[in-house]
């Protein structure tokens, strides 16, 4: 999560008034809003080529892929979040008639960095464990070719697969494979310790 804001002991009608005419993106919890901050060359390059293969792929079918400027409420919770990717199958749920804040997406896509990576497979991961259309939950590394794919199973457990060079990412909820190592094919990754 990114740092607190100045303004703590909002409504969510007040932070979504604040957030539609605010520059900045902000994700909100428990009346407090967090301002996001700026990404890694590698980490736009690896969230645009998530999109982008997901996108293709879905191209000609009923699904939508979002990028980081749309958020996604947590209707158990309250919370409100911008992953860097989402997919939503068939017809998208929206807040309110202003259709900017998703409810059910079905794949959600994190890049993980520093700052965000203990929160993004923490608490925000129980967050969107919470919402019953999320099928998917990938995150990507921006320090080597690894991508941890958690698949909600049939009895609600979380399948954990780690893929690295050469492997596939298999999204079976929406019909989609991936392979690993387009994701990463224009990111310049630092090398690795004692290489």
């Amino acid at each position: 999560m990114g740092q607190p804001a100045t303004r703590t002991g909002l409504s969510p009608e007040e932070y979504l008034a604040l957030e539609r005419a605010s520059e900045q993106k902000h994700e909100y919890a428990n009346g407090e809003i967090f301002a996001m901050s700026g990404c890694s060359r590698e980490h736009s390059l690896l969230a645009g080529s998530v999109q982008r293969e997901l996108g293709n792929a879905l191209l000609e079918r009923p699904y939508e892929v979002h990028t980081s400027d749309m958020r996604v409420k947590i209707p158990p919770t309250g919370r409100y979040v911008y992953p860097d990717a989402s997919v939503v199958c068939g017809e998208p749920v929206f807040e309110d008639a202003e259709v900017d804040t998703l409810m059910n997406p079905n794949v959600i896509v994190e890049v993980l960095s520093d700052s965000s990576e203990a929160y993004d497979r923490g608490d925000k991961f129980a967050q969107y464990r919470s919402v019953a259309s999320i099928t998917d939950y990938v995150l990507v590394s921006q320090k080597a070719v690894r991508v941890e794919h958690f698949q909600r199973q049939p009895d609600g457990r979380w399948l954990l697969s780690i893929l690295g060079p050469g492997a596939q990412l298999a999204l079976e909820s929406i019909g989609v494979v991936i392979e690993v190592d387009r994701v990463y094919l224009k990111v310049p990754l630092a090398p690795a310790a004692g290489a």
